[in-house]
């Protein structure tokens, strides 16, 4: 398979037991920042995945504003809670950028959700990896080019798999095109959780 350069899959990266622990903390997030549905710029259009964040800074998107990070929570008002170790030591051990992740966001799949194609191109700082973890069921990710007519490469993600994105890949075109529901029983009620760091703003800044 043609992949972008800089793009690198990491099957089974997390081991069954720090699945689980990772769930236990992003659960323990969840209680604090709770899940909200977020819609698209101008149209209004809900996503299909409901959305929360950790760290610092959270991206949100709406009608009104659109695509943005922002420091609280859109619903409650309140800051975000911290992100927990277990991710930041991972963006140490794989990411390999001098400075620590700022955003964490969390997207909730179930049933049909999916993602449309997308870049990743709302931080200020493209040298800064992507870095996404998966927990729950198998789901068909999608990687296409620089351009979004550019040929799409399929892989199948698994609980546990790690991905990052830097170089060319960094801006590459990606999405999720469907879930394999009842793949795995590590979610409660099925489904996936996707976890993608983010460095927001450039080191020192």
């Amino acid at each position: 398979m043609d992949l972008v350069e800089g793009f690198q899959h990491f099957p089974q990266y997390l081991r069954p037991i720090e699945q689980a622990a990772l769930l236990a903390a992003i659960q323990d997030v969840l209680a604090v920042a709770p899940p909200f549905t977020p819609t698209m710029p101008h149209t209004g259009k809900p996503l299909s995945v409901a959305m929360s964040n950790c760290g610092p800074l959270g991206w949100v998107t709406d009608k009104e504003r659109g695509y943005r990070y922002q420091a609280t929570h859109p619903v409650t008002g309140a800051a975000w809670p911290a992100m927990p170790a277990q991710l930041v030591t991972l963006w140490d051990d794989l990411a390999k950028y001098a400075a620590p992740p700022q955003a964490c966001l969390i997207n909730i799949y179930r049933g049909a959700a999916k993602m449309g194609q997308h870049q990743d191109k709302d931080e200020a700082d493209f040298d800064a990896p992507v870095l996404s973890v998966s927990l729950g069921d198998d789901a068909v990710f999608a990687l296409g080019g620089l351009k979004r007519t550019d040929q799409r490469n399929r892989l199948l993600l698994c609980s546990g798999d790690v991905m990052l994105l830097s170089g060319a890949a960094r801006l590459a075109f990606h999405g999720i095109d469907r879930l394999k529901p009842g793949t795995s029983l590590l979610v409660p009620g099925g489904g996936r959780i996707n976890l993608t760091l983010r460095r927001v703003t450039q080191p020192g800044t």
